[in-house]
């Protein structure tokens, strides 16, 4: 794998949890020179991600991209840059990849209408060896707990999820260019700050509801991790949720997000698990395998 800790980086302005590498197209040529891939992957668009593309269509490498995140959302929520100009650069972008790898049905119908093509899908999976339901007591707070992890930024509307009036109380893990401002903000919300592993495998076992207030997420693995920990979920009738939870009986969609976390509360949580179970991590590599090998039998 070809990752941003082999080059010279910068933290990213309004987010400096994210790095991006200065002037990578030198080094990727010289690893492409010393070790020619039979595939070519590129996961983001950043600057590294950017320098392999162009590395690919100028010396006509076949490759495949995904299609993670709405930049164009994010990109408008923080400098309010159009969303229009930035799908025509994620178009330019993605358009000589031989297969756009999305994760779900609703982000691919809805790529489609902006434009983009050779689409495929790649589902997401996760550890259900760590994300299972355990003992409730790692949390020692008022009841019911309602749990929200992930970035805390702007383009994930958590502080639609800290304004709600809600029994018991709201966990907040993660990091993130807004954790200062709402902590003050909301001081009733416990700001549990990043947990990864084991911790944070057993907060989520010790949650009640999982809200997920994001609207701009093209997946939401957390979503996964949550249900698999036997947590139901409560959160936005959006692209995401829609295609994790769908109609099944595992979380509560709905645009007034407080009825959605109230009456997740009455959802069983061995049916959260059984669902998540249909998610593994041997299906989805299996997957993006699968969109690797159509494509080289084009090439």
């Amino acid at each position: 794998m070809v990752t941003p800790d082999l080059f010279i980086s910068v933290p990213c302005p309004t987010y400096p949890e994210i790095r991006l590498c200065l002037l990578p197209g030198r080094k990727i040529r010289k690893i492409f020179a010393q070790s020619p891939p039979d595939a070519v992957h590129i996961a983001t668009e950043g600057p590294l991600g950017l320098a392999a593309r162009n590395h690919c269509v100028k010396y006509d490498i076949p490759f495949t991209t995904a299609f993670h995140t709405r930049f164009a959302e994010y990109v408008n929520a923080r400098i309010k840059m159009p969303v229009s100009w930035g799908y025509a650069a994620l178009r330019w972008f993605h358009r000589p990849s031989r297969a756009m790898m999305v994760a779900t049905a609703s982000l691919e119908t809805d790529l489609k209408s902006r434009g983009f093509s050779n689409i495929v899908r790649w589902t997401r999976g996760i550890d259900t060896t760590l994300f299972f339901p355990r003992n409730s007591s790692s949390l020692d707070y008022a009841r019911p707990i309602f749990l929200y992890v992930g970035r805390i930024a702007v383009e994930k509307n958590i502080e639609n999820f800290l304004a709600l009036h809600l029994p018991g109380k709201k966990v907040v893990v993660g990091e993130g260019p807004q954790r200062k401002e709402l902590e003050r903000k909301y001081p009733d919300a416990a700001f549990l700050g990043l947990k990864e592993g084991e911790d944070l495998a057993k907060i989520y076992a010790a949650a009640d509801v999982f809200v997920f207030p994001s609207k701009t997420d093209t997946f939401g693995l957390v979503l996964l991790e949550a249900l698999a920990s036997g947590v139901p979920v409560a959160a936005y009738p959006v692209t995401g949720p829609l295609d994790v939870i769908g109609n099944h009986p595992v979380g509560i969609l709905d645009s007034d997000l407080r009825k959605a976390a109230i009456e997740a509360l009455d959802i069983n949580r061995e049916t959260c698990r059984e669902y998540a179970m249909a998610f593994s991590w041997a299906i989805s590599a299996g997957q993006f395998k699968e969109n690797l090998a159509i494509r080289a039998e084009v090439i």
